[in-house]
């Protein structure tokens, strides 16, 4: 999947006329590319149109115009989609109570490495997390990771061909195991290239 450049993004004064419907379109695109793996655990697929948003964003935000400005932001967020053989996603621990939230952190280290996705019967791919920076320490975790899955081209094919994909999370305090929707699955097969055999 390529990679954003100046070109693909808007002025903010373009992007200030056409953020509410931007942004609706993306909410709803969105939709087709999470996966709740429990009760508190979300997963959000990101590719170039969710990454393209998270700029925009961030250049409304933060009010920036110069070109390196924006060429700082490209090369923050172009990582966090997809190379064609991967998924890259955002993962979110989500407790709206504080309290629980604060209790969590602590008892659900580790879970990053714990997430998994299994294409068919081939065997699980573990989520590689946080390439950017750490954001877990030896006492607790973050409730944002970011992950990165890579798929063998067999996986890719097998997908491609329409087979099941499932999702799940091992860690000893959170254990859940899901069959991902089929809008769900096609939306990010679509980030995957296509095998040459």
């Amino acid at each position: 999947m390529e990679k954003l450049t100046h070109n693909d993004l808007l002025s903010l004064e373009s992007y200030a006329v056409s953020r509410h419907q931007f942004r609706d379109d993306v909410m709803q695109y969105k939709k087709h590319r999470q996966v709740m793996l429990g009760e508190n655990a979300r997963l959000c697929f990101e590719d170039k149109k969710t990454i393209q948003y998270q700029i925009q964003e961030m250049l409304r935000i933060e009010k920036i115009f110069e070109s390196q400005g924006i060429q700082d932001e490209l090369d923050t967020y172009n990582p966090l989609i997809p190379d064609g053989r991967n998924w890259k996603a955002t993962f979110m621990l989500e407790y709206s109570d504080i309290d629980e939230r604060r209790k969590k952190v602590n008892e659900l280290v580790g879970i990053e490495k714990k997430i998994w996705v299994q294409v068919d019967n081939f065997v699980r791919v573990y989520a590689i997390a946080d390439e950017d920076l750490e954001r877990a320490d030896g006492e607790k975790t973050s409730t944002v990771h970011f992950l990165r899955f890579e798929l063998s081209s067999m996986m890719v094919s097998a997908l491609k061909q329409g087979d099941s994909l499932k999702m799940g999370i091992d860690h000893q305090h959170y254990q859940v195991e899901i069959n991902v929707a089929d809008d769900v699955r096609e939306s990010i097969t679509a980030d995957l290239d296509d095998v040459i055999a």
